[in-house]
């Protein structure tokens, strides 16, 4: 800004008033001028002239916080003052955008810097906090209705200026404070105390009707609790535990033996001559620049420490190589301001705490805040979480943030966090503190599980054990430790944060075993990502496809079209819905029929050709409209010799692993399945180089680090050296140099954990030298999993694992014989190829892997690699298993059941599929018929001779369940023709077995129905008709489901609504679920009961049918039973003599048959029988019909077939 307007703002400044003493005097333009004040810093450029020329004139200490303190009562001066200083102390980053690179911006932002730290240090006052605290209080003494806009802006803006005053820097160079002393901070937060402004605070965290201003109080508590950490608060005040003084003691007893031996080894390093003679010496074995070994001038015990690097200019490590700068150490702070903040944290956890954080966790799923406020919430989490479980921990003042939400919520901000690290380079340092801040808030979410595990209240104890196997079971909550590790980098992310990575993977891996050893087996979700094939289009031929092989397609297909009378009807040429203009899917059309020519599928390819016609009639292309049939086989044929354009986005190839597969790649999808978890298999997931490297770059430190830490470190180390067996994943040179630096350190005594260790590692390295010689080779390079087992176990050959190659002359043999076989009827055609091949080491998978490179195969899944179902090995058959198989039959081919009796004796195990095709093969049998299951019929009761009338009568009219359930399964034998015999067996078997359970419903429900009915009414007495209808609904809606899709899974029963979640709490309630079938919950990974999966849409119905109770319908149901009753009875009278009759007139015919010979009677008699029977049999029906007895019908279904199956069988006897 020019120096006019320089002017203009001192005379500006002048206009505002004077300081005489303690009193300010304020002049009649004040207003005006703090009013122009905030108009020139609106108006300000880049490089913030005006905020520095106010700063360097001390406008906000001399003029504006006299006004506030002394003009308080002047509404309008103190809002325009507010609002002044509001802009005045907005931080620089803010000012600026970001910290300025140029060398001129970057002096202005440390000038702007400076004047805020003199800003703070004016506010450090009490006078001034108690005007802003006074006039916040009695904005917030006024109801919501009687607050207008403009008292609404004043209290926002009080807020804003409290959050600039506590967000200015300290100083490094000025404030130079010990621990317990008093910096600047401190003596602001102790003027906001000593004002009450922190009970305000506290108040708008707490009252329901100020949440509007939720994150500007969360902004302000986590700014004032900046340089504290919740160790230091909770022990404040308090003396000093054992256990601290036993840490300090061990700390100090490690100095002490560490100097101690610094003074022993420069004891005996000192010399006897002067130092001036300090001798003359030559290395051997170790080379100058040239050839003569090198001459060392120094005392001995100096060589140590000798490398050929001494002298040389140290070499500058590029910046974006350079290690991340780490969070300097904070001075403590004094004792009465930590005493006022411990107090402040008891008082904000048990009244605030879970109110505050609820309004702001809603606010940032909603959207509602600014940009990455979620690092305050973050914040809040893992301090007051750490402060409650150092002071008496409580589970009930944290339990707003002790959820899976908050879990959830923290993972898909560590995600986030770490994509933006990897795309937003500029700001990597900001990204990687919001990745530490989340970090530290999921590692105090373990710690605050891990402590409730070991709470006296079982109910707490519960609720973790319900947390954790939610935890564990899902599937990114465990991979997320494994992908911060191996994504770890030292450039963009500081010691501290790979410090409490280590620690918080040691945590959750402590809690993982613990929980794992307690139960059998641990059921976690898995996901995997599932590649679809497209359906939508054809597959096609990648390779060219030579002109001999086109030749004989088209023999094929002429062949074909010539002998084919029917064409492929209602065939479409053209896609309507795509974007490409019909006029240009001409050729698309032709390649169509194409490809349904080298497909050998003619008559689609004459159906596409006549209907692209039809569409495309101009020029010609496919012919003209009278073309005769010869011409359309010409024309045919010069498509499929025709060299066609392609689209390239057609056909998406991909190779999958070793190239076996090919398919086309449409989209991806995620499937979610569960499986048991191991957790020696997971931590096998450590074992990985990417990971190993992390936790010794952690152990560099070693000496630095705390007890805890270099634990965490060895423990992991542990776990994969000595329970993994994978030792040789530590011989590395970086690492043994570590190990001896440990081995050598003259305080060694303190890490023995770190000692033995090391110890343990060296000696499995030179017991595996002394069998691999190559190991020292081998300790110049990470090693993989792979590697590892190589260097233990042995190398593998020269050649194995690698790709066989294919020459020319291999290539063409494989086109040749797969050409000549391709039309044959073996059922497979590589094992086919596989003898015929001159090279005997082929593998299957190889030959399957070039017939796809090649074009002959479009996909690998043509081949049936595993034809033969699950649980057998076989494949082909070979001769002696045929002459077994033709023995056996020829054994057995008289019995009733011919291919039960071969499947008990045949060697080779295999299906009953597999067993009737051979049969049908080798010609044993014509059909399939013949190996059916034939029926023995009881002696004397294949056909009325030889038997009395009575034997005869009650033969046909034996009625009972099980009759009418052995003529089923005689049935069932009966149409025993399916392809996939085995699971059609089984499936017929099952549906047998529900045949039986509907037969015998009729009886078992009766007595259940009368439990259940009696549940039932004392439940709607008792007002649950709603629940009870609400499972009702469930029960027929599992029932229809189960019926459409054929399957059976089960079901939850998951309460919506209030009604239904007390009900489901009830005892009674739930007696009754179990009464119906229904299955509790099998542990703590399960919360919901559920319909099990072993009830058949039958039975939920029958469940369904009894939670209608009503002594109407009781009443009802007696009354139709009666009535039933008596009808059946009638019917079984008037079918019993209408049976006697027709048998005695069956017996006259057969005697007069014996007599007489006569066929022609004994027909009119059969027929005639067979009609009053068929007659009887439909007054039954329609009888049954008018009753609501389903279950008789189901029962006395069967047994008129049967009756009428017999009967035919005694006509084709007589004839």
């Amino acid at each position: 800004m020019d120096r006019p307007m320089n002017c203009e703002i001192l005379a500006t400044c002048s206009a505002l008033g004077y300081l005489e003493g303690d009193n300010y005097h304020k002049e009649s333009d004040c207003l005006e001028s703090v009013k122009d004040l905030i108009r020139y810093l609106r108006h300000e450029d880049d490089s913030r002239d005006v905020r520095r020329q106010l700063g360097a004139s001390q406008i906000l200490q001399n003029d504006l916080l006299p006004l506030i303190v002394q003009y308080r009562q002047d509404k309008a001066l103190f809002d325009a003052c507010i609002r002044l200083m509001v802009n005045l102390t907005q931080p620089a980053v803010l000012c600026f955008g970001k910290v300025p690179d140029d060398p001129v911006f970057t002096h202005h932002f440390m000038e702007v810097t400076s004047h805020l730290q003199a800003y703070k240090e004016a506010f450090a006052s009490e006078r001034v906090f108690g005007v802003l605290s006074e006039t916040l209080y009695n904005f917030l003494q006024l109801d919501w209705e009687q607050r207008q806009e403009e008292d609404n802006l004043l209290i926002e803006r009080i807020l804003l200026l409290v959050r600039n005053v506590l967000h200015v820097p300290a100083d490094p160079c000025e404030e130079k404070k010990v621990d317990d002393d008093a910096s600047i901070h401190d003596k602001v937060l102790w003027a906001v105390h000593m004002s009450g402004f922190d009970d305000l605070v506290k108040f708008l965290a707490s009252a329901q009707s100020e949440q509007q201003w939720s994150m500007h109080v969360l902004e302000i508590i986590s700014l004032m609790f900046r340089d504290q950490t919740p160790e230091l608060l909770v022990s404040a005040g308090h003396s000093r535990s054992a256990e601290e003084k036993q840490r300090d003691l061990q700390e100090l007893e490690a100095l002490r033996q560490k100097e101690n031996a610094e003074k022993r080894s420069r004891t005996l390093q000192r010399g006897t001559r002067h130092s001036r003679f300090g001798g003359c010496f030559v290395v051997q074995g170790l080379k100058a620049i040239g050839d003569n070994d090198v001459i060392y001038h120094r005392r001995l015990h100096k060589f140590k420490s000798y490398t050929h690097d001494e002298g040389k200019a140290v070499r500058r490590v590029p910046k974006r190589n350079q290690r991340a700068l780490e969070c300097k150490d904070k001075p403590r702070s004094a004792l009465n301001v930590r005493l006022f903040l411990r107090e402040f944290c008891v008082d904000f956890l048990e009244n605030c705490y879970n109110r505050l954080m609820y309004l702001v966790k809603e606010n940032l799923i909603r959207e509602q805040t600014q940009q990455h406020d979620e690092t305050y919430y973050l914040w809040a989490l893992s301090f007051f979480m750490a402060f409650n479980r150092g002071n008496d921990f409580r589970a009930d003042l944290v339990s707003e943030t002790m959820s899976i939400r908050a879990f959830h919520f923290i993972e898909r901000n560590v995600t986030n966090y770490y994509e933006m690290l990897l795309t937003d380079r500029k700001e990597a340092t900001s990204w990687s503190r919001r990745m530490h801040l989340a970090l530290k808030a999921y590692q105090e979410l373990l710690l605050t599980v891990n402590e409730m595990d070991r709470s006296h209240d079982e109910s707490i104890r519960q609720s973790s054990n319900v947390i954790k196997s939610n935890i564990f079971y899902m599937m990114e909550f465990r991979e997320i430790f494994l992908t911060l590790l191996r994504k770890y980098d030292e450039t963009k992310q500081p010691l501290t944060y790979l410090k409490d990575l280590v620690e918080t993977t040691h945590l959750f891996l402590r809690m993982l075993e613990r929980f794992c050893k307690g139960r059998k087996n641990l059921v976690v979700q898995k996901k995997r990502v599932k590649r679809k094939k497209s359906h939508n289009r054809k597959k096609q031929l990648v390779a060219e496809t030579s002109s001999e092989a086109l030749a004989e397609t088209w023999k094929i297909v002429e062949e074909e079209l010539r002998l084919s009378e029917s064409l492929t009807g209602s065939i479409v040429p053209f896609d309507a819905a795509s974007e490409i203009p019909l006029e240009e899917q001409r050729i698309e059309a032709m390649v169509r029929v194409q490809d349904a020519l080298l497909a050998h599928t003619g008559p689609e390819a004459l159906a596409l050709l006549r209907a692209a016609r039809s569409v495309w009639p101009d020029g010609n292309v496919f012919g003209s409209s009278d073309v005769e049939p010869e011409e359309e086989l010409e024309l045919l044929k010069e498509i499929l010799h025709a060299n066609l354009p392609r689209s390239t986005t057609e056909t998406l190839v991909e190779e999958e692993d070793d190239g076996a597969e090919f398919e086309e790649e449409e989209l991806e999808s995620i499937q979610v399945s569960e499986t048991d978890f191991n957790f020696k298999d997971f931590i096998k997931r450590f074992a990985n180089p990417g990971i190993v490297r992390p936790y010794l770059f952690m152990l560099r430190t070693y000496s630095k680090n705390t007890p805890h830490t270099n634990h965490c470190v060895v423990r992991m180390l542990h776990r994969l050296a000595v329970d993994l067996k994978m030792d040789a994943l530590l011989f590395q040179l970086s690492v043994f140099h570590l190990f001896n630096k440990i081995l050598s350190d003259p305080a060694a005594e303190a890490y023995k954990e770190l000692v033995t260790f090391a110890k343990y590692v060296l000696n499995r390295f030179f017991s595996v030298v002394a069998q691999n010689n190559k190991a020292f080779v081998e300790l110049l390079f990470w090693k993989n999993v792979g590697a590892v087992r190589e260097m233990t176990e042995g190398y593998s050959k020269d050649g194995e694992g690698k790709k066989v190659a294919w020459s020319e002359e291999d290539e063409e043999e494989l086109r040749t014989l797969y050409m000549e076989h391709r039309d044959s009827d073996v059922p497979d055609i590589v094992e086919t190829l596989l003898p015929l091949l001159s090279n005997n080491s082929r593998t299957r998978r190889q030959v399957v892997t070039q017939l796809v490179r090649m074009g002959l195969v479009v996909n690998a899944k043509d081949f049936h690699v595993f034809p033969y179902r699950k649980g057998t090995g076989i494949v082909l058959w070979t001769e002696d298993q045929e002459e077994e198989l033709q023995m056996l039959f020829e054994e057995f081919k008289d019995s009733d059941d011919v291919l039960g009796n071969i499947m008990k004796k045949v060697t080779a195990k295999r299906s009953r599929a597999r067993v009737v095709d051979k049969l049908l093969s080798l010609g044993l049998v014509s059909e399939r018929r013949e190996l059916y299951k034939k029926r023995r019929r009881a002696p004397g009761k294949s056909s009325g001779v030889g038997m009395t009338e009575e034997e005869f009568l009650s033969g046909l009219t034996q009625d009972s369940p099980d009759d009418s359930v052995g003529g089923h399964d005689d049935d069932e034998e009966e149409e025993d023709d399916s392809e996939d015999s085995e699971e059609d067996e089984e499936q017929e078997h099952k549906n047998s077995q529900n045949v039986v359970k509907r037969s015998q419903s009729s009886h078992v429900g009766v007595d259940r129905r009368a439990d259940v009915g009696a549940i039932v009414n004392s439940l709607m007495q008792e007002g649950m008709s709603g629940p009870l209808l609400w499972i009702q609904n469930c029960l027929n809606k599992t029932a229809n489901d189960r019926e459409d899709d054929g399957l059976s899974q089960p079901v939850p029963l998951v309460p919506l609504s209030e009604e239904n979640e007390e009900a489901m709490e009830n005892k009674t309630f739930r007696k009754l679920l179990g009464k119906l079938g229904m299955r509790a919950p099998a542990n703590e990974q399960e919360t919901f009961w559920r319909i099990s999966d072993k009830l058949s849409p039958l039975q939920l119905r029958s469940a369904a049918a009894a939670l209608t109770p009503g002594e109407d319908k009781a009443e009802c149901s007696e009354g139709l039973s009666a009535s039933n009753a008596e009808e059946d009875e009638d019917e079984k009278d008037t079918s019993g003599e209408q049976r006697a009759q027709a048998l005695r007139a069956l017996l006259l015919a057969r005697k007069r048959k014996n007599q007489t010979k006569d066929a022609g009677v004994c027909e009119r008699l059969s027929y005639a029988l067979q009609n009053k029977i068929l007659d009887s049999s439909a007054a039954v029906n329609m009888d049954a019909d008018a009753g609501e007895d389903s279950d008789g019908e189901d029962i006395s279904a069967p047994v008129k077939r049967r009756r009428k199956m017999l009967l035919i069988d005694d006509e084709d006897d007589e004839d």
